[in-house]
Parts: structure tokens; sequence; C-alpha cells
């Protein structure tokens, strides 16, 4: 067998990525295998949940792996007991569990401490990894190895698979549709419904409505990206030759502990929001900008990063929390949620940049200029948050404030600029659309 016929194999059971990585002769089921000095790996596998595991010093988090080995004969054996460990205090991230539960398994190439040895690691369409290692001894290894590929995205090393049309490949398809969009020049301003009616928008943040309509996405509140496995990402600036201005709302979780989460956003709003400073009758908000370790006088919270210490995370259940003047908390974010997020929703994104007119309708055109972007590493983000790159800005409104039954609207929003993008990601490339074929 060689890599021809090797992927050749993982496109047959339904793979569109495959990575590899020489293993190392200590990468075994004792020791298991290392998948990097960061979280990055997260964001290349899909998993079945993450959880936190180990004393509050020493946390670790977990996530079960759909994993699958491949034979070299092309049929599929599933091992149950596969999954990332995801060690913060060091940080790095090991794969575990992948002979449990597994007759079919390559036991005698990972049980043992051998040289040369490379795994290739497949993702499937239906959010499978598939496995294969082959010997160290192998025409398959030894031709890998003569290639002297350097690792591309952490640890692994991405190799091309073979497609038999465009639509095989989610870059390719991402790409060529961006350039369409690109070409049709100015779009009136638009939105797609949940039931994919297409109506009129005239709104601040049309701009992204209007790309997702384009490319057919229907608003949606699930953590799934957006467009063929990505996360579509808009922001408006004045002109294309200043395509890193404008700010990105980078993600909207709702909080998930603190008063917000246990009494009630209503209850949030009463206690720290303010009467609507544009004098709008029996309204109030919540908004303006929260940066960690800076006050927010019109609200007295200050956002704050609770386990998490100089590039490490030092408590399993480590939070970004807004804390008031008395240390109650009065919403709070914890990292397990973040971190599933993130890694999901985010492992490979693209953001485009608009312009808007409004003389004679709302109106938008897209530029030909795109980033990509992949390697979301939670790190990073928590970096990001600390230095202040990345920033609460909310949204809330309680209309009918004194009535019995008032209107609450939600929106918590992290917001970075433009130009802080290549902060928070291993990749980032910019892409000229027009130039596709």
């Amino acid at each position: 067998m060689n890599i021809g016929d090797l992927t050749a194999m993982f496109v047959a059971v339904g793979c569109n990525r495959l990575y590899a990585k020489i293993l190392a002769e200590n990468d075994n089921s004792k020791n298991q295998v290392y998948l990097g000095p960061d979280f990055s790996a997260l964001s290349l596998f899909p998993n079945q949940g993450i959880i936190t595991d180990g004393n509050p010093q020493k946390p670790i988090y977990k996530a079960k792996l759909d994993f699958w080995w491949l034979s070299p004969h092309g049929s599929l054996a599933n091992a149950q007991g596969a999954k990332l460990i995801l060690y913060p205090q060091y940080p790095e991230v090991r794969f575990s569990g992948f002979l449990l539960g597994c007759h079919n398994a390559p036991n005698k190439l990972l049980n043992q401490r051998l040289k040369n040895r490379v795994l290739f690691m497949g993702v499937a369409n239906d959010g499978k990894i598939i496995g294969f290692v082959a010997d160290g001894e192998s025409i398959l290894s030894a031709e890998f190895r003569a290639k002297h590929l350097a690792p591309t995205i952490g640890v692994f090393v991405e190799l091309i698979l073979p497609v038999s049309s465009a639509a095989d490949s989610p870059r390719l398809g991402l790409l060529k549709e961006l350039r369409r969009i690109h070409e049709l020049g100015w779009i009136a301003s638009k939105r797609l419904s949940r039931e994919g009616k297409v109506l009129p928008c005239n709104a601040q943040n049309c701009g992204g409505y209007t790309l997702e309509a384009e490319l057919g996405v229907t608003p949606n509140g699930r953590s799934e990206p957006d467009f063929l496995g990505y996360e579509v990402k808009q922001t408006t600036v004045p002109s294309f030759d200043r395509l890193d201005s404008g700010v990105i709302t980078l993600m909207t979780p709702e909080p998930t502990g603190g008063i917000y989460s246990e009494d009630g956003p209503e209850k949030f709003v009463r206690e720290f929001g303010y009467a609507d400073k544009k004098g709008r009758v029996d309204r109030m908000n919540f908004g303006g900008i929260f940066r960690t370790g800076k006050r927010h006088d019109g609200t007295s919270l200050t956002l704050k990063l609770h386990g998490y210490d100089k590039g490490k995370i030092a408590d399993k259940d480590g939070s970004i929390a807004l804390v008031d003047d008395f240390g109650r908390v009065a919403a709070s974010w914890d990292f397990v949620g973040l971190m599933k997020h993130w890694a999901r929703k985010h492992a490979h994104a693209v953001y485009v940049p608009s312009m808007m007119r409004s003389d004679p309708v709302r109106a938008y055109r897209y530029s030909e200029n795109v980033r990509l972007t992949e390697q979301p590493d939670f790190i990073r983000l928590l970096d990001a948050f600390d230095a202040g790159v990345i920033y609460y800005d909310p949204g809330i409104k309680l209309e009918m404030a004194s009535s019995s039954k008032p209107k609450i609207k939600l929106r918590s929003q992290f917001r970075i600029k433009s130009r802080h993008i290549p902060a928070i990601y291993g990749k980032v490339e910019t892409i000229d659309v027009s130039s596709m074929q």
C-alpha cells in the first residue's frame, strides 16, 4: 500500500480531511499519544462533549470521540474508549483509550515502543474520526517520511484528499461561492427567515444577514458552523483598502451561571441595568463595553477571569464572570461551555469584509479578499480576554418594565477588532477569491 492507496481508502469511508503524524517511540497505549502543546487538536477532531475530571488544583478535560480504526482491507472497527485528554496545566492534548473495546485495533503497533510509525486520522462528513497506523518498516511509512513534510497544523501534516468534484472540497466550494457573491456587486439588504423565506433587512447588522442569505444560511441558535463546515463572519469596513478596520461579533453565548442564569435575565437587568439613556419610556437597558479587570461604572460590574493564570487554566470550574463590588457573580460563562463552542463552531472560519450604502436602498457588496482561519486554540482565546482584546458588548433591553408582562430582548456578545483576529488563531490565510477558477 502507498499513500495514494491509503488516501483513496479514506475518501471511500467518507472522510473530507486527513491528518498525519510520525509517532514517537513513547506514543503508545500506555503513555497516550501526544497531539500538541496546546488545545488546537480539539478543533480538528469533532467530539461528543467535554467533561471535567481531576481535582480542582490539577484539572483535566476529557472529550470522547466517535473513533474507528480502518483496516488495510477497508473495513472499520469502533474503538469505544477513544478520547482526547486536555491537560491545561502544561498545556497539552493527548489521545487515549484508542485500543479499548475494539477487537480489530492495531494493538501490536500501539502497545509497545516502536520507531517510525505514522498515525493517520481522517475526519468523516458524519463526525466520525477514522484512524490508521502504518508500521515503521512499511513502504507506506517510508514513503511518508521521505517526503520530509513539516507539520502545518499543530503536530499534524494535513494531506490533500483526492476529490471527484468541487462539491467534495469544502474549502473550494466556500471560496467559489464567495467569488460569486463578490462578483454580484451591490446586493440589496436582506435576510432569511427560519423557514427560508427572503425578507427585507434594514438594521445595522444586515451585512451578515445578507451574506448568509446569499449562502442559503437560515438563522439558528446551534453551535455549529454555518456553511460547508465553516463559520462565516462579516465585518463592515469604510473601504476595501482598509480590510483590518471594523469590529466583529465573535460569538454570542448566553451566560451559564450567576444571577443571570439562576434568577433570570429580567432580575439581572432590574438589578444591574439602567433607565434608557435616550428617554424611551418604561425601558431598562444593560449595555456597554466590559474588558477584563476594568470596572464598568454604569453597571458597577467588573469582567474577571476566574481560574486562569498566566496562560494556564488553574481551576477546572473556571469561568469568565461579571462580578459586582461585593464579589457576587452577576453572570458567568464556564470554561467548559466556551471551549465546546469555540472548538466546534470556529474549527474553520472565514472573515469577509463588506461595504454598505444606504442610497437608494440599503445594500452591501463583499470584498474579493477574505481571511480563512484554523486552529482556534482555547488558551489563545483566554489570553485575548486577559489582554482586553476580546470584550463583552451586550445589548439587553427590558421594555414595558413596569407592566405585568414586560418584554425582554437578549443579546450577549463577545467582540473583537478585525485587526486582532490573528491573535486568536494558529493559522490565518488571506485569499483573493476573484482568482478562483
